[in-house]
């Protein structure tokens, strides 16, 4: 770096160091959360981490997990196939499970996470199409027909998704209990 390119950086750092406080938060609710670390992810590798961390989980509570052949679903759980969508908390309080598809799986598990708590929701394809799937798209024009997403307030459940989870252990009870049809 020459001597003026240098000086140059050095005031501009020095002008960003000024202003930062402007778009920094008093408070960041992630500061001291387990979970801190995901936020630094970036988008593309936060699906995987979410496919992982729900494979884990179930294998840890001793359901039988296996990897499906195709690329339709993420994860066999106890025979069903398994589609995984990871979502942290947006900054205004809701998640956002994103590009939701009409593949060939049998359960959508929606893993919630937040600086200090967790959320699961796990739905099956009747309950999809008729809320989700034709119904929440997630881009606008002829292109944007093929993926749609469910956006959750934690703190004010809608109707229709209660029955599905929304604590970690009433998701994962669903993801137990069903059976291969």
């Amino acid at each position: 770096m020459s001597n003026q390119s240098k000086t140059e950086f050095d005031a501009l750092a020095k002008l960003a160091d000024a202003i930062k406080d402007e778009y920094l938060s008093d408070e960041d609710p992630w500061q001291d959360s387990p979970f801190q670390w995901i936020k630094m992810i970036p988008p593309r590798k936060k699906g995987k981490l979410g496919e992982k961390l729900v494979a884990a989980w179930c294998a840890v509570n001793g359901l039988a997990i296996d990897t499906p052949k195709d690329s339709d679903a993420d994860l066999l759980v106890n025979g069903n196939r398994v589609e995984i969508k990871l979502s942290t908390l947006w900054e205004s309080g809701i998640y956002k499970f994103q590009q939701i598809r009409d593949q060939k799986y049998d359960l959508l598990v929606c893993l919630g996470i937040s600086p200090h708590s967790g959320h699961c929701w796990v739905l099956n394809k009747e309950v999809l199409k008729k809320h989700v799937i034709g119904h929440r798209p997630q881009h606008g024009g002829k292109a944007g027909t093929d993926t749609f997403w469910l956006e959750v307030n934690p703190n004010h459940i809608e109707k229709w998704l209660a029955p599905y989870g929304g604590t970690l252990e009433d998701g994962f009870k669903i993801l137990k209990d069903t059976k291969k049809k």
